[in-house]
């Protein structure tokens, strides 16, 4: 039996027509990488990624042209039927765009600003003002997001040298993660004596290192109540990127940090962007914390399985449910809990499928070359012959119809034993 995790407190926060905090449902959010000015461009890939279940999308605005697309953007996708919240990402010139341009502020959900790059020296002030100001005006919630690759230096020196004095100095990393903590809080602070609610804001302090993300993150959740968004920065490409935000994440999760995560991949050349939202989805999936699609489970494969024809029939099947599920989550309320097996051969195949909804168990080298199905814990039938995958196929769009949808269907014309 799977423990339920004990969600740390914070407020909830409204962001378009999501809720991130409180005992809401941990959100998944993605960024593009499309010139925000490039409104075809940046339209197509919000729409991508939301269809792929990214609940926020945050866009760059770091030129005039960008912030006077962002209105184009979300009316474009508005006619589409996609009400995704967008939110702005500033840096540098966020409080120029904002003031000159009201109508990307106002066409935004929410605003991302990071205290190390909201100004220098004396401007540093006015210009984080400016932008809470906007934000006020317009009632729109703020992501004060600390980078330590980005820090404020001027206040990264000052403990610098207060732990250089220090009478049993702490080490260096241990100095910037309080840098990092410090900026978030004291920006925080700094936007509510401005007039920014303590409900309308949003803290991340964002590493590269999973360590390093982990401890960070313990310590500001023990000093806040503000919702807090998850992510290993510059996370990677490839394995190294998703094992990486996993290991950081899960650890977090588990205890119940966290009220939103992002899954920064570097993604392969001409790749999908969406693959950081599918990642997202599965971490969240597998530690029992939220289900967004069917789960095929599936073996790896041993020295009973030479061929690979359980292979291709998971990665269909997966495949397959994925597709499906921009339909059948409106159709079929409850179906994101499913769970498929699709098994190589008869050491674990039967026992799986039997665990699982509905499961198959192929035969492996040397077995008898039939495929009993079983369908909530029960054999049903046996397939055999050249068309196994496309009976299965249908077997499993017949469960689905019949456990969550409204209408008792008779069962398909199948081959059996």
């Amino acid at each position: 039996m799977m423990h339920p995790v004990v969600r740390r407190y914070s407020l909830p926060v409204t962001i378009g027509s999501v809720t991130v905090g409180g005992q809401a449902p941990i959100v998944v959010q993605s960024m593009t990488n499309t010139d925000t000015a490039d409104v075809a461009a940046t339209v197509a890939q919000v729409a991508a990624l939301a269809r792929a279940g990214s609940e926020l999308v945050r866009v760059t605005v770091n030129t005039e042209e960008a912030a006077q697309a962002v209105p184009l953007i979300r009316d474009r996708l508005a006619q589409q039927g996609l009400n995704v919240p967008l939110v702005g990402d500033f840096h540098f010139n966020g409080h120029r765009l904002l003031a000159k341009y009201p109508q990307c502020a106002e066409a935004l959900a929410k605003l991302r600003i990071n205290p190390g790059n909201v100004g220098r020296g004396s401007r540093k002030d006015d210009q984080f003002a400016v932008i809470i100001e906007q934000a006020c005006r317009y009632d729109k919630p703020v992501r004060i997001g600390v980078n330590w690759g980005s820090l404020d230096q001027a206040l990264l020196v000052r403990l610098m040298d207060e732990n250089a004095r220090a009478a049993q100095p702490r080490e260096a990393g241990e100095v910037v993660r309080q840098a990092l903590i410090i900026s978030a809080l004291d920006s925080a602070q700094r936007a509510e004596q401005l007039g920014l609610s303590h409900d309308r804001i949003i803290l991340s302090v964002k590493v590269s290192e999973v360590q390093d993300l982990i401890a960070v993150y313990r310590d500001l959740a023990g000093r806040c109540d503000y919702p807090l968004h998850l992510g290993l920065t510059e996370a990677g490409m490839g394995s190294k990127g998703i094992v990486a935000s996993t290991a950081a994440l899960a650890v977090l999760l588990q205890e119940g940090i966290g009220d939103t995560i992002r899954i920064s991949l570097t993604p392969e050349p001409g790749g999908d962007r969406c693959k950081e939202v599918q990642v997202a989805q599965e971490i969240l999936q597998c530690m029992g914390l939220r289900s967004f699609t069917p789960a095929v489970v599936s073996c790896p494969g041993c020295g009973r399985t030479t061929s690979d024809y359980f292979q291709r029939l998971a990665q269909d099947i997966q495949r397959y449910l994925r597709e499906q599920m921009p339909v059948w989550r409106d159709r079929y309320p409850g179906v994101e809990e499913l769970t498929v097996a699709v098994m190589g051969c008869v050491v674990n195949g039967p026992g799986e499928s039997k665990r699982a909804n509905i499961g198959i168990s192929l035969p492996g080298t040397g077995e008898r070359p039939v495929a009993p199905v079983y369908i909530d814990g029960e054999k049903n039938v046996t397939l055999k012959g050249e068309n196994i995958a496309a009976e299965f196929q249908q077997l499993v769009e017949h469960y689905v119809q019949r456990k969550y949808g409204t209408v008792d269907l008779e069962p398909p014309q199948r081959q059996a034993s």
